[in-house]
């Protein structure tokens, strides 16, 4: 279903009316920078919509942009949530919807413009961190080149969607009914709406030139979770609810490929206990893995140095070890709902 020129585009220009939205969760002095960076977009937004979910003190008013709208939503309710709710109250064509981690450039306004007024059938786009992310921490380093090098290599005809940075004309967003806000916690929610934004008929783009600096600080222990509970599992679930196999991003063939090698490796090394010479197998698992992902840690090795890289390789190890633990924890939880889900009666 194509969308058509906007009747409401700035008279003169075609440049579609936005409607910026940040969710904040806690404190707002935490979000200060992603806020700060507002202040100096070029053009500005239409509006600019916060949304918090607890009361801010008054001393931090003077941190939000000017003529902010400040909204609020029920503690810990979630980004689902909390985006609804500054959807719900935009007035622009599109909404903008920045992550409160997340440093935009000055230029990140313009870009978008010009991307919705030249292309009057696209529905919404959607970028990724930048490869200089602001703490300096080696696994925040990993993380964010691993997101930023995924989103780079993705296809531009996208069919997910990503909501760190991300732009989308407010009609087919309320159309398909927004975010679900059964996600609770920060989660897929933003790949389900995409998924939901793509079934019917709606035209996603993965710009890679459209860019961010994130702030966020990676732990193990947040990684690990992450990965497991808040992306992969509920990942698996609605790939089988869809019974569609998205072919981009994190689920395309070079990790359908190390999530199978790192399940070999896995399953070798067990084996090992009993016949020693499995070993040989979890061995030519491990060096395919690196094999199928050499381009990655190539671009670690130029991006950062060939150290750096040769460190990145038993995370990477223990990221796609997560992905087949999810895939199988994920099915199992769906087959279970299945099976205890009400049948229609026959009478």
């Amino acid at each position: 279903m194509a969308n058509q020129p906007d009747p409401d585009a700035r008279p003169g220009t075609g440049l579609v009316r936005v409607s910026l939205v940040m969710p904040i969760h806690g404190c707002l002095g935490l979000s200060r920078p992603a806020l700060a960076a507002l202040r100096t977009l070029s053009p500005r937004p239409d509006e600019v919509i916060v949304v918090a979910d607890v009361p801010v003190p008054a001393e931090e008013l003077d941190w939000l942009p000017e003529s902010t709208l400040l909204l609020h939503v029920p503690f810990q309710s979630g980004p689902a949530v909390a985006r609804n709710a500054g959807a719900a109250a935009a007035t622009g064509d599109l909404v903008l919807f920045v992550d409160s981690d997340v440093v935009v450039p000055p230029g990140t306004l313009r870009r978008i413009q010009e991307l919705f007024a030249s292309d009057p059938g696209l529905a919404a786009v959607f970028g990724s961190y930048d490869a200089d992310p602001g703490d300096p921490g080696f696994l925040s380093q990993y993380r964010n080149l691993l997101h930023h090098y995924v989103h780079q290599q993705g296809r531009e005809e996208a069919s997910t969607f990503w909501a760190g940075l991300g732009a989308v004309r407010l009609d087919p967003f309320r159309a398909v009914g927004g975010f679900d806000p059964t996600f609770a916690i920060p989660s897929i929610e933003d790949i389900e709406l995409g998924c939901r934004l793509s079934d019917a008929g709606h035209r996603i783009r993965l710009v890679k030139d459209l860019q961010a600096k994130h702030l966020k600080k990676w732990t193990a222990a947040n990684l690990l979770r992450t990965d497991l509970f808040q992306r992969g599992i509920p990942w698996t679930r609605l790939i089988l609810r869809r019974q569609r196999l998205p072919g981009d991003l994190s689920v395309d063939r070079t990790a359908r490929l190390s999530t199978l090698a790192c399940a070999l490796a896995l399953g070798s090394l067990v084996a090992a206990l009993r016949f020693p010479e499995a070993l040989l197998a979890t061995a030519v698992s491990l060096a395919f893995l690196i094999v199928v992902n050499l381009r990655f840690y190539s671009f670690v090795a130029r991006t950062r140095s060939p150290w750096f890289a040769f460190r990145t390789i038993p995370w990477h190890f223990v990221f796609y070890a997560e992905c087949g633990l999810a895939a199988l924890i994920g099915t199992a939880l769906h087959y279970r709902d299945q099976i205890s889900a009400p049948r229609p009666s026959n009478t």
